[in-house]
């Protein structure tokens, strides 16, 4: 009887770990992606805690694995922390208590330039010429970092830089960038401190199918 019992009770243990094996089953890549996208949502007001630099860097990451046009890689990231230099880099932004409150801060930048062999000469010397998808390639680069913000369970928010000059300016001057790199946007980065809800933007009138 007593071995009747020990193996009923081996029996039900191996069940309940396939069960619980089932239930931590991994989602569906798609629905787990799908979902992150449309989660998404600007975030105005963080706790001010820091970022781990292992989550940072996986932030960077993913905005580097954006598509490029001609795989140039216009982009660069210039990490802020420091909020005592705050007021003298984004000198008149008003999104100041944002970038305060935020655990840190992403300057996209573009290399509006690129230097490599002409398509005319591919075996020639570099030249050095303007770069006219640094653009697209770093809007791709910095929805890339949002993307991958919202799936830490951070919150993020786009703050326009180019083509302010007012904005602009002051970032050029204080972070040292080179007269052919634009400040494109400021990301402040945080913990989020209240609710934030996604807005859906599907618009079925906005698709055309075949043409016009």
């Amino acid at each position: 009887m007593k071995k009747v019992i020990i193996m009923f009770a081996a029996a039900a243990m191996l069940f309940g770990a396939c069960c619980n094996k089932q239930e931590a089953a991994p989602a569906d890549p798609a629905e787990v992606v799908m979902q992150n996208i449309l989660n998404r949502k600007s975030v105005r007001s963080y706790t001010g805690d820091t970022i781990p630099a292992a989550v940072m860097e996986n932030l960077l990451r993913a905005a580097m694995s954006a598509p490029t046009g001609m795989d140039i890689r216009p982009w660069s990231f210039v990490v802020l922390s420091d909020k005592s230099q705050y007021e003298t880099i984004f000198e008149g932004n008003g999104n100041m208590k944002k970038f305060m409150e935020s655990g840190a801060i992403i300057v996209v930048c573009a290399d509006t330039t690129v230097t490599r062999p002409t398509r005319e000469d591919p075996d020639g010397p570099a030249v050095t010429r303007p770069n006219p998808m640094w653009r697209d390639d770093v809007a791709a680069a910095t929805e890339n970092l949002l993307l991958a913000v919202e799936g830490y369970g951070l919150g993020a928010c786009w703050t326009a830089c180019y083509p302010f000059e007012n904005t602009m300016a002051p970032v050029r001057k204080n972070l040292g960038l080179p007269d052919n790199v634009v400040p494109y946007a400021v990301v402040p980065i945080g913990y989020p401190s209240t609710e934030n809800s996604p807005k859906d933007k599907w618009d079925p009138s906005r698709v055309h199918y075949d043409r016009w």
